[in-house]
């Protein structure tokens, strides 16, 4: 596979969210080619312990995403260590499921707090160095519900549409300055995102079971069963990176891909019926 600009045997990869799931393996296989990674989390002792034969080339730290100040000096530290960081990747992030009318505020602002407002912080204080090096590569880990909603997930899809948009704009604004930009898109991956990490509202309302019910069933059923294999989705995502032209989106799992295109193919669908009455609504010369 050819190499990006970014392919040098010394990549810094700076990884939110990694005592689990993507941002574990994600760190794992940055490890296994070699490369140093900054591996923020919550509980990085936890995160030291499982990497012990690669202390020097990994630099756990605690990072609080609702801090600015404390992740300004993660990122200053991950500088300070290597020297430059190639890599961020914002892995952390959380689901939270129930209908849209079941979730509380602090529900809502919880998940908007973390899945959005936590990786626009992060990356805003890695962009200037980023700038400055005219050179770096800002991978946002979304999902297939950033593409396509789905009842129960309402809240969590609103989340990851924001990070798609942002994504997509961003990646405008910063490729001139030689820095680039990919959205991951996984579908169900064998991860703990159905488990323990998922958030769940409180409230529970009948007249939503037909719908958000449904998915909470599905759930329980699918915990554990996901034909997504995190290791290789995390070697799929360093292999785009380092590809020559690194796609704006990366779909991972069959079901991802199946769910996009169904998607895109509906869009189009809608757009073409509707053509006549929203061309009609422009000025006519």
């Amino acid at each position: 596979m050819a190499k990006s600009t970014n392919g040098s045997r010394h990549q810094v990869w700076f990884i939110t969210g990694t005592s689990q799931g993507f941002g574990r393996e994600l760190v794992r296989a940055a490890l296994g080619r070699g490369y140093s990674v900054v591996a923020t989390s919550r509980t990085p002792d936890k995160v030291a312990e499982m990497f012990p034969d690669a202390s020097d080339r990994l630099h756990p730290i605690s990072l609080d995403l609702r801090d600015e100040l404390q992740i300004a000096s993660g990122v200053a530290s991950a500088i300070e260590k290597f020297g430059h960081i190639n890599v961020l990747v914002n892995n952390a992030g959380h689901g939270l499921l129930g209908a849209i009318e079941e979730a509380s505020g602090d529900e809502v602002q919880n998940v908007f707090e973390t899945n959005v407002f936590g990786l626009l912080r992060v990356t805003r204080a890695v962009l200037p160095h980023f700038r400055e090096r005219r050179s770096g590569h800002i991978v946002n880990i979304s999902s297939i519900g950033g593409l396509t909603a789905s009842p129960g997930w309402g809240l969590y899809n609103s989340t990851k549409f924001a990070v798609e948009g942002l994504s997509e704009a961003l990646a405008q604004e910063v490729a001139p300055l030689g820095i680039r930009t990919t959205i991951v898109e996984p579908g169900p991956f064998r991860t703990d995102f159905l488990g323990s990490t998922l958030h769940v509202t409180k409230a529970r309302l009948v007249d939503y079971d037909e719908t958000a019910g449904k998915t909470r069933t599905w759930r329980e059923e699918m915990n554990g069963a996901q034909v997504g294999d995190p290791v290789l989705g995390s070697e799929a995502i360093i292999d785009a990176v380092n590809s020559e032209k690194p796609p704006l989106r990366l779909l991972l799992g069959i079901s991802a891909y199946d769910r996009a295109l169904k998607k895109l193919d509906a869009n189009r669908s809608e757009f073409e019926a509707w053509r006549e009455l929203t061309c009609s609504t422009d000025y006519k010369s």
